[in-house]
Protein backbone atom coordinates (compact mmCIF):
# COMPACT_ATOMS: atom_id res chain seq x y z
CA UNK A 1 0.00 0.00 0.00
CA UNK A 2 1.32 3.45 -0.93
CA UNK A 3 -0.62 6.08 1.07
CA UNK A 4 0.61 9.41 2.45
CA UNK A 5 -1.17 11.93 4.68
CA UNK A 6 0.52 15.31 5.21
CA UNK A 7 -0.43 18.56 6.89
CA UNK A 8 1.64 21.65 6.34
CA UNK A 9 1.86 25.18 5.00
CA UNK A 10 2.45 26.11 1.37
CA UNK A 11 5.92 27.60 0.91
CA UNK A 12 4.75 29.55 -2.16
CA UNK A 13 1.74 29.83 -4.48
CA UNK A 14 1.17 26.72 -6.61
CA UNK A 15 2.77 26.66 -10.06
CA UNK A 16 0.13 25.61 -12.57
CA UNK A 17 0.53 24.72 -16.22
CA UNK A 18 -1.75 23.08 -18.75
CA UNK A 19 -1.07 20.22 -21.12
CA UNK A 20 -1.23 20.88 -24.86
CA UNK A 21 -4.10 19.70 -27.00
CA UNK A 22 -7.84 20.10 -27.29
CA UNK A 23 -8.56 18.79 -23.81
CA UNK A 24 -5.89 20.64 -21.82
CA UNK A 25 -5.37 19.20 -18.35
CA UNK A 26 -4.14 21.29 -15.41
CA UNK A 27 -1.03 20.24 -13.49
CA UNK A 28 -0.23 22.05 -10.21
CA UNK A 29 3.01 21.79 -8.29
CA UNK A 30 3.51 23.09 -4.78
CA UNK A 31 5.73 22.48 -1.78
CA UNK A 32 4.51 21.88 1.76
CA UNK A 33 6.53 22.77 4.84
CA UNK A 34 5.63 19.93 7.20
CA UNK A 35 6.67 20.45 10.81
CA UNK A 36 8.64 17.65 12.40
CA UNK A 37 7.12 16.22 15.54
CA UNK A 38 10.37 16.20 17.49
CA UNK A 39 13.11 18.79 17.16
CA UNK A 40 16.79 18.01 17.57
CA UNK A 41 19.34 20.69 18.10
CA UNK A 42 21.06 21.75 14.89
CA UNK A 43 18.51 20.06 12.59
CA UNK A 44 15.76 21.54 10.46
CA UNK A 45 12.38 21.80 12.11
CA UNK A 46 10.41 21.07 8.95
CA UNK A 47 10.54 18.85 5.90
CA UNK A 48 9.78 20.39 2.52
CA UNK A 49 7.69 18.00 0.46
CA UNK A 50 6.97 18.40 -3.28
CA UNK A 51 3.38 17.75 -4.30
CA UNK A 52 1.77 17.47 -7.73
CA UNK A 53 -1.97 17.59 -8.45
CA UNK A 54 -3.77 16.89 -11.71
CA UNK A 55 -7.07 17.90 -13.31
CA UNK A 56 -9.74 19.26 -10.97
CA UNK A 57 -7.43 19.02 -7.96
CA UNK A 58 -4.90 21.22 -9.80
CA UNK A 59 -7.58 23.73 -10.78
CA UNK A 60 -8.74 23.91 -7.14
CA UNK A 61 -5.16 24.53 -5.98
CA UNK A 62 -4.71 27.27 -8.59
CA UNK A 63 -7.92 29.03 -7.53
CA UNK A 64 -7.76 28.76 -3.72
CA UNK A 65 -4.26 27.91 -2.46
CA UNK A 66 -1.80 30.68 -1.57
CA UNK A 67 1.54 30.83 0.20
CA UNK A 68 1.28 30.31 3.96
CA UNK A 69 -2.08 28.56 4.13
CA UNK A 70 -2.28 25.28 6.03
CA UNK A 71 -3.63 22.32 4.04
CA UNK A 72 -4.12 18.59 4.44
CA UNK A 73 -3.06 16.34 1.55
CA UNK A 74 -3.58 12.64 0.98
CA UNK A 75 -1.91 10.86 -1.89
CA UNK A 76 0.87 8.49 -2.85
CA UNK A 77 4.65 8.70 -3.14
CA UNK A 78 6.02 8.58 -6.67
CA UNK A 79 9.71 8.45 -7.50
CA UNK A 80 11.33 9.14 -10.84
CA UNK A 81 14.53 10.22 -12.53
CA UNK A 82 15.74 12.33 -15.42
CA UNK A 83 19.04 13.41 -16.95
CA UNK A 84 19.81 17.11 -16.46
CA UNK A 85 21.52 19.45 -18.95
CA UNK A 86 24.96 18.48 -17.62
CA UNK A 87 24.25 14.79 -18.30
CA UNK A 88 23.86 13.83 -14.62
CA UNK A 89 21.05 11.55 -13.52
CA UNK A 90 18.71 13.32 -11.06
CA UNK A 91 16.19 11.57 -8.81
CA UNK A 92 12.81 12.95 -7.81
CA UNK A 93 10.26 12.16 -5.11
CA UNK A 94 6.80 13.71 -5.26
CA UNK A 95 3.48 13.23 -3.55
CA UNK A 96 0.78 12.67 -6.18
CA UNK A 97 -2.25 14.36 -4.66
CA UNK A 98 -5.47 12.35 -4.46
CA UNK A 99 -7.30 14.64 -2.01
CA UNK A 100 -6.52 18.09 -0.60
CA UNK A 101 -8.37 20.37 1.76
CA UNK A 102 -7.96 23.37 4.01
CA UNK A 103 -6.62 22.52 7.48
CA UNK A 104 -7.77 25.72 9.17
CA UNK A 105 -10.52 28.26 8.75
CA UNK A 106 -9.88 31.55 6.99
CA UNK A 107 -10.47 33.33 10.31
CA UNK A 108 -7.73 31.25 12.00
CA UNK A 109 -5.38 31.86 9.07
CA UNK A 110 -5.93 35.64 9.22
CA UNK A 111 -5.09 35.74 12.94
CA UNK A 112 -1.64 34.24 12.28
CA UNK A 113 1.51 36.31 11.61
CA UNK A 114 2.31 37.15 7.97
CA UNK A 115 2.78 34.20 5.61
CA UNK A 116 6.23 32.68 5.75
CA UNK A 117 6.94 33.76 9.33
CA UNK A 118 5.11 30.91 11.03
CA UNK A 119 5.99 27.87 8.89
CA UNK A 120 8.04 26.28 11.65
CA UNK A 121 5.81 26.63 14.70
CA UNK A 122 5.55 23.75 17.14
CA UNK A 123 2.48 21.49 16.98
Amino acid sequence: MNKVILMGRLTRDPEVRYTAGEEAKAIARYTLAVDRRFKREGEATADFVSCVAFGRQAEFAEKYFRQGIKILVTGRIQTGSYTNKEGRKMYTTDIVVEEQEFAETKKTEESKPAAGTDCHSAN
